[in-house]
Parts: structure tokens; C-alpha cells; sequence
């Protein structure tokens, strides 16, 4: 699962644990990433999620193949298929711009020192970006 340079895996798991860091494989299908160019499509891809703090991070493993956006569904997000769940990597709002989470939110709101409001229009300024609307409020 993970290359801990020597590491024991199932000590890196229990460390990884008792920080509160949940690791997942996924029995994922196919990924497919949506550009503005291209979409770049796994076919059995390895997939992990990792649950940290709030915060859920895939990791996607394989080789993609590249072919010409439009070519494949037609959802409008990147999407991981594992059996039941379905994650869109950039879900959208009616208007087509990009969702906010929560907790991205929060967490701007907390590091900079800023109330929500301020957190919510500085990460709509940096299309999401964390750092960037860290940076914008300090």
C-alpha cells in the first residue's frame, strides 16, 4: 500500500490509525479525469482513499490512456466507479462553478483568522484553492 522506506507496513498502519488517518482501497472500475484538452482514463487503477482530519484524499495508481474529451461520459466531473460509490473529483452547482466543501471553509477560516464569509469568497477567488486563499487573507 505504501512504500514507508523499510517501514513495517502493519506498524505504519497502526501509527497511521492512531493519528486518525483512515486508509481505504477501493475496488475501482475505471477513473476518468476530465481536462480542458483530454480525459485521461484508468482502467484498473489502483485506488486508495485516506480520511484525515475531515479531509478525504485519492490516490489514483496506473497507467492512463489519453483520449479526445467527449469521447466518454458525459457527466461533467472526473469520477472514481467503486461498486455502490461514485465520487465527482469537481462537483459543480447549478451554475457551473465549482462547489465549496464545508470544511475547506473551515479550515481557510481557521488559518487565516477570518470569518467564513471571508474564507468561502477568498477560496471562490482561488477556484478552491486552499494555499492560495490562505495566502490571499494573511
Amino acid at each position: 500500500m505504501f512504500g514507508g522506506g523499510g517501514m513495517n507496513p502493519r506498524k505504519m498502519k497502526q501509527m497511521m490509525k492512531q493519528m486518525g488517518i483512515d486508509v481505504t482501497e477501493l475496488d475501482a472500475e475505471e477513473v476518468v479525469i476530465k481536462t480542458a484538452d483530454e480525459e485521461l482514463v484508468f482502467s484498473d487503477a489502483q485506488v486508495t482513499r485516506m480520511d484525515a482530519q475531515g479531509q478525504e484524499t485519492y490516490q489514483i495508481v496506473g497507467q492512463p490512456e489519453s483520449r479526445e474529451l467527449g469521447s466518454g461520459d458525459a457527466t461533467g466531473a472526473a469520477s472514481v466507479e467503486s461498486g455502490d460509490d461514485a465520487l465527482a473529483v469537481e462537483p459543480t452547482d447549478d451554475d457551473g462553478e465549482a462547489e465549496i466543501p464545508e470544511s475547506d471553509v473551515e479550515l481557510v477560516a481557521q488559518r487565516a483568522g477570518v470569518p467564513k464569509g471571508d474564507a468561502r469568497e477568498a477560496l471562490e477567488a482561488e477556484n478552491g484553492d486552499l494555499a492560495a486563499a490562505i495566502s490571499r487573507l494573511e
